[in-house]
This record gives structure tokens, sequence and C-alpha cells, in this order.
């Protein structure tokens, strides 16, 4: 097993509300954000997941992108 594996239960946001408070955004923006197809997601069921690391990377992205 690898280190992204193993840590994996910790990367994992499991809602959009836990999503809104890792991001500091409202819940509500997370699921505009979702619905508009603007945000990283993937869910299990009917909830709204989404990796810590890849929030991490999309947001560095997103830096990258409007410094440019």
């Amino acid at each position: 097993m690898n280190a992204n594996n193993d840590n994996l239960s910790v990367d994992i946001l499991r809602g959009a509300d836990a999503i809104a408070a890792h991001l500091g955004f409202p819940r509500r923006a997370v699921y505009h954000a979702v619905s508009k197809g603007n945000l990283p997601h993937f869910r299990i069921g009917e909830t709204v997941c989404a990796r810590k690391s890849t929030l991490s990377a999309w947001i560095s992205e997103q830096e990258q992108s409007a410094a440019a």
C-alpha cells in the first residue's frame, strides 16, 4: 500500500458542510460550484465528496491561471 492509500480517510471530505468548512466557503456556494461543474468532486451515493489533496492542487491551478 502506498502513502496516499494509507491516509485516504484523512484526505476525503464527506458532505458539502465538510467541503465548505475546509475551503472557508458557505455550503450553498459548494452546492452551486458542484452543480456548475466548477469544483472537483465525486459522489458516494448522493453525498458530495472531495479529496483535500485534489482541492489543494485545483486551487494551485486556479492561482496559476489567474496570474497568467
